[in-house]
């Protein structure tokens, strides 16, 4: 199997933003629109631009967060070095798109105080940069330029982060919905195997459910599903993932738990508004989330047969 290559969205947008960076210094250490243009410090960063995309696509997949974090904090100072040089106004209020194409990566791509902090430190550190530059005649531009940056970042990481919790809540009960899940599910298996440590999924099913939509209606099902939810969520530990599968169907992810904590954990939630069922299964070498999923799914069932023949062998 051949393995899977492309790069990442965050690092292919980084490593264009140092690229286009790194074109756009060449050009203007090539054609330099004034005597005094800096032609060297153009050129090093033109080199630095270059450079840094080549090292972004050929890492792909492998530069961890902090090391996006530390690329986009680079960029950063590297505007303001460029700003600090610039010899006309227009070249320092011209870095104002790039001020915004900091600010709109580091919205879509972090979290909105990571946003505030990068958007900060770019437009802070250009500014002073700026400052040393800059006649007074064309400060007033500069600052609808990095005002303009700052309220664009801050619009666009508070619109970016509804985004993703929209995407990842299940709207009825508010519990992670079953993409969500099963991604953090995933990345919580994978550092149980990497560890050693113990991990137990758990998947709960309603008991008579259709039976409540049936004779009380769906609204009713509904509340049902969301009291449900808020039962179970105030007795969890707060590393405990809680999402809803679907339908009546609930999942649980219990990171450094075994089987005798799975139950324990269990015994919490009993009560509530209706009865229900659980499967667990406590991962082993080896095992994938589908896998985990299959075990606890078939114990579940296990359980619902052996409680469905025990009734019907003592009405008889």
């Amino acid at each position: 199997m051949r393995a899977d290559r492309r790069v990442p969205a965050r690092v292919g947008l980084l490593a264009l933003l140092y690229g286009s960076g790194g074109l756009f210094c060449l050009a203007g250490a090539l054609r330099p629109v004034d005597p005094e243009t800096p032609v060297a410090l153009a050129g090093g960063l033109a080199v630095v631009g270059i450079g840094g995309a080549v090292v972004l696509l050929l890492r792909g997949g492998r530069l961890s967060a902090a090391g996006g974090h530390t690329a986009l904090v680079v960029v950063s100072l590297l505007v303001a070095v460029l700003a600090s040089r610039s010899v006309t106004a227009v070249g320092v209020v011209g870095l104002g798109p790039v001020l915004i194409a900091i600010g709109l990566y580091a919205a879509h791509f972090c979290s909105l105080p990571a946003a505030r902090v990068h958007a900060g430190l770019a437009v802070g550190t250009t500014s002073v940069g700026a400052a040393v530059s800059l006649p007074s005649t064309a400060a007033l531009p500069w600052v609808i330029t990095a005002v303009s940056a700052l309220l664009l970042t801050e619009a666009h990481a508070r619109l970016n982060r509804d985004l993703r919790t929209d995407a990842a809540t299940d709207p009825l009960t508010g519990l992670a919905n079953r993409r969500a899940w099963e991604a953090e599910a995933g990345r919580t298996l994978a550092r149980a195997l990497r560890s050693e440590e113990p991990m137990t999924v758990v998947v709960l099913d309603l008991d008579d459910f259709k039976a409540v939509n049936d004779r009380d209606g769906h609204s009713a099902g509904d509340r049902l599903l969301q009291e449900v939810a808020g039962h179970w969520q105030a007795r969890l530990r707060t590393a405990d993932l809680l999402g809803r599968y679907g339908g009546d169907e609930f999942v649980l992810c219990l990171p450094a738990t075994d089987a005798p904590g799975a139950q324990e954990v269990l015994e919490r939630l009993a009560g509530g508004p209706i009865g229900w069922s659980a499967g667990t299964a406590t991962a082993r070498a080896g095992d994938s989330l589908a896998t985990l999923l299959q075990r606890a799914d078939a114990e579940l069932y296990a359980g619902k047969r052996r409680r469905t023949t025990t009734r019907r062998d003592g009405g008889s």
